[in-house]
């Protein structure tokens, strides 16, 4: 019992690493354009993205964040987004183009008034290989969708940044 336990744990401690490799870390940060779609009209904010994606090969997983501000008609207006989902890519020599589908929340803040409602971005991008550990983002073009008001928003997120790799 006692070698049982002993082969045990040196196989987990082998293995461990070997399975660790298996999973890869992408983090990705850059400029955000969102055209926002509001009761009052379209607005233009620009912005920040910034994601984590933990992935095997070609499906992973992503918790996404974003702040996009601007004073559309003189009014100081922010949107903050906090999505998670799953990310399909393609892993191949010098570019991945990947897809998801993101679900979490969006608070906005217009003048003195906030709220935080149901948000989904469903989209995707392409990513082309710079170094080993170094991609640049070309394009990621998401439809997201907000609820404020009891509403839907159709708004247009596209960002582009640099993206490293673990």
């Amino acid at each position: 019992m006692k070698k049982f336990a002993v082969l045990l744990g040196l196989s987990i401690f082998i293995l461990m690493p070997c399975a660790a490799r298996a999973q890869k870390i992408q983090l990705f940060g850059g400029y955000s354009y969102l055209r926002q779609d509001t009761n009052a009209g379209k607005f233009n904010l620009n912005g920040w993205e910034a994601s984590a994606t933990v992935k095997n090969t070609w499906v992973g997983f992503t918790a996404d964040f974003s702040g996009h501000y601007g004073s559309p008609q003189g009014t100081s207006t922010s949107l903050h987004t906090f999505l998670f989902g799953p990310q399909v890519s393609l892993p191949v020599p010098f570019v991945s183009p990947y897809v998801h589908a993101l679900v979490g929340a969006a608070r906005q803040a217009t003048g003195n008034v906030s709220d935080t409602v149901f948000a989904a971005a469903f989209g995707g991008g392409v990513d082309a290989h710079i170094a080993p550990l170094l991609s640049y983002r070309l394009f990621q073009v998401d439809y997201l969708a907000t609820r404020f008001g009891g509403s839907t928003q159709n708004n247009l997120r596209i960002s582009t940044g640099l993206v490293i790799r673990f």
